[in-house]
């Protein structure tokens, strides 16, 4: 019997599974491009939607709390819900790859 030191079988075995991880992130990151969640400020005031991409989809801002002698609070109370829509689609990107990659850390995911 000949030593491989490269693993020969297991080599093949773990590029099958890596490209299968690679098959299955690219299918998420594409479902995740079409799933959104809601930021929110000033009880509702401001709601932004933001997609797995990061990207803005819908801003809604109550006409109400548009007060043309204080721009400074609507324009926290946009920052505030553009920050937490932001976060709540980092957190749902790095759930849903957790379950591919099983939790471990692959940088730039």
């Amino acid at each position: 019997m000949k030593f491989n030191p490269m693993g020969g079988a297991n080599m093949s075995q773990m590029m099958k599974q890596a490209k299968k991880i690679q098959e299955e992130m690219a299918r998420t990151q594409a479902e995740l491009e079409e799933r959104a969640v809601e930021g929110s400020s000033g009880g509702g005031a401001v709601i932004v939607k933001v997609n797995g991409k990061q990207r803005i989809l819908e801003i809604k801002i109550k006409p109400e709390v548009v007060d043309p002698e204080d721009i400074e609070m609507l324009e926290d109370l946009i920052m505030a819900a553009l920050n937490e829509a932001i976060k709540q689609s980092q957190d749902m990107v790095s759930s849903e790859m957790a379950k591919i990659t099983g939790g471990l850390n692959i940088p730039g995911l």
